[in-house]
């Protein structure tokens, strides 16, 4: 008899069976059991996510994918349409345009994801704070998001890249600053619904302070919107940098940026070549387009008002 033999093996003792089929699964089988529901339940935006994710990748690995360095001049062949070896075309001074197109996700993305994230995490614990204490804190702190959401959005961050100066680091603040309001109006309305709970006001009879009340009962049933807000605003956030970049105020050239790509093509004649508008315009494009579909796929996905729908499929009464 050997272990291998599955015929003369020993049977599993019931009681370990059956204490295998009821200890928790681990994170990575909750992991797949969680993508495997999503890509059920949303293939579209299951499809879009994978179109983000390579994008990301393309951005992290740009030095190893991207054929010729971005700011490195031909000038034997300036703006020439795109064929080999140059299959995006070059610009008025010969810089490849695939490679800028590569190297700029870099800077686009860096800058969307650091905005999204610091102006939605910024706002999100501004309106956990006005959401829970309430009164004349509230009263204030909702004054000055309505007074943030007067403005249109790339007004704003022009006006704040224009005053800081142009950098990097300016354009994320800038971004920042108008995603603000979108992560306080939301977290604050979770917030006022989550405290009137009755595990909530048990934790506050029983002595809980408030830190403890906010961080361990109130602000893990934030995490759901707050990923809906981050993933759904990196579009908005792709586009006021790309923006940003084409007026003139966002990250300085010769750093290869999207929106700096658009700018540059208006130098290049009385009309631009069609291949230096296009390909940054349709990475643009995808991308948002990517993010906000995926975004509207977890916003379905964790959604209480979604999870008992019920679909009808073969016949059979299927839970979504």
């Amino acid at each position: 008899m050997t272990a291998a033999d599955p015929d003369t093996a020993l049977p599993l003792d019931p009681a370990i069976a059956a204490t295998r089929e009821l200890a928790p699964p681990g994170p990575w089988r909750r992991f797949g059991r969680g993508l495997r529901n999503f890509v059920r339940r949303s293939p579209l935006s299951a499809f879009w996510g994978v179109v983000a994710a390579a994008i990301i990748i393309v951005a992290v690995a740009a030095p190893v994918l991207a054929p010729y360095e971005p700011l490195k001049s031909d000038f034997r062949h300036m703006t020439k349409p795109p064929a080999a070896p140059h299959y995006f075309g070059t610009d008025q001074i010969g810089r490849d345009t695939l490679s800028r197109v590569i190297y700029g996700s870099r800077a686009s993305l860096t800058v969307a994801i650091g905005a999204v994230l610091f102006g939605t995490t910024l706002g999100a614990l501004w309106g956990l704070a006005s959401g829970y204490f309430g009164g004349r804190f509230d009263i204030v702190s909702q004054r000055l998001i309505e007074f943030l959401q007067s403005f249109p959005d790339l007004i704003l961050a022009m006006a704040i890249a224009m005053a800081l100066g142009a950098g990097f680091g300016t354009v994320i603040v800038a971004i920042a600053i108008t995603r603000i309001p979108f992560g306080g109006r939301v977290i604050r309305a979770v917030v006022l619904s989550l405290k009137e709970m009755s595990y909530v006001e048990a934790a506050r009879g029983l002595g809980a302070s408030h830190l403890r009340m906010m961080a361990r009962h109130i602000l893990p049933q934030c995490i759901a919107p707050y990923l809906i807000l981050a993933t759904t605003h990196l579009g908005v956030a792709i586009i006021i940098e790309a923006s940003l970049g084409f007026l003139g105020v966002g990250i300085p050239p010769p750093t290869p940026t999207w929106g700096n790509m658009l700018a540059d093509s208006l130098n290049a004649g009385l009309v631009p070549p069609w291949w230096l508008v296009l390909f940054p315009g349709c990475a643009i494009t995808v991308t948002v387009l990517a993010f906000s579909l995926l975004g509207d796929g977890i916003r379905d996905l964790v959604d209480p008002r979604l999870r008992g729908a019920v679909s009808v499929r073969g016949g059979k009464a299927a839970a979504l």
